[in-house]
C-alpha cells in the first residue's frame, strides 16, 4: 500500500490484533512486555561458529528489523562486531521482497547483486534475492522437503544451519 510503518509498531499492532481476535486477556503491561522480548531474541546456536568461519569477510545484515531492533539483538548477543553494516529496510520505507529493499545491499557494500552471497531463512525472502540477481543460500533449518520454487528463483545453495555455510563456499562468493 505504499504506507510505510516501522516494524516495531508493525509488531506491537499485530500483537495486540492477536490478543483481540483470540480474546486473550492482556493488560497493557503484559502486551510492553511481551514488546521488549522482541529487543532481546536468543541468536541461534549456528550464528557465532558461522561468524567466526566467515570472519575477514564483509558481512552484512538487510532486514525488515527496525534500526532499534537490529542494534539491540546485535548488542545483546555480542555479535556486532562481525558485521560491517547493518542495513534496515527504514532507509526506503518499504519491505521485502521489494526490489528497493533488495538494492540496498548493492548499494550501500558497493558491489554488484551477483559478487554479494544473500543468507535467508525465509523462502520468500530468498525468492526475492535471487530475482534480484543476489547469489542466494537458503538456511533449511527444518529440513522441509520439496520447497516450492515455483517463482523460478530457487537458492543457488541449500543449508541446514549457518555453520556449513563457509565449508560449502571455498571462494565460491563473497560472503
Amino acid at each position: 500500500m505504499e504506507r510505510y510503518e516501522d516494524f516495531w509498531r508493525l509488531t506491537d499492532a499485530a500483537l495486540r490484533s492477536a490478543v483481540r481476535e483470540l480474546s486473550i486477556e492482556a493488560t497493557d503491561l503484559q502486551l510492553e512486555q511481551l514488546m521488549q522480548a522482541y529487543l532481546f531474541p536468543p541468536a541461534f546456536d549456528d550464528a557465532r561458529p558461522a561468524l567466526e568461519a566467515l570472519k575477514g569477510s564483509p558481512l552484512a545484515i538487510l532486514s525488515n528489523g527496525s534500526p532499534t531492533m537490529l542494534d539491540s539483538a546485535l548488542r545483546n548477543n555480542g555479535l556486532e562486531s562481525y558485521f560491517a553494516r547493518i542495513i534496515s529496510v527504514d532507509r526506503v520505507k518499504t519491505y521485502k521482497p521489494s526490489p528497493r529493499v533488495y538494492a540496498l545491499g548493492p548499494e550501500i557494500l558497493d558491489l554488484p547483486a551477483a559478487e554479494i552471497l544473500f543468507v535467508s531463512s525465509n523462502s520468500w525472502d530468498a525468492d526475492g534475492a535471487k530475482a534480484f540477481g543476489y547469489q542466494v543460500c537458503w538456511c533449511n533449518r527444518s529440513g522441509a522437503e520439496g520447497e516450492d520454487w515455483g517463482w523460478g528463483f530457487a537458492p543457488d545453495l541449500t543449508v541446514l544451519g549457518l555453520d556449513q555455510i563457509a565449508e560449502i563456499l571455498a571462494g565460491k562468493f563473497r560472503a
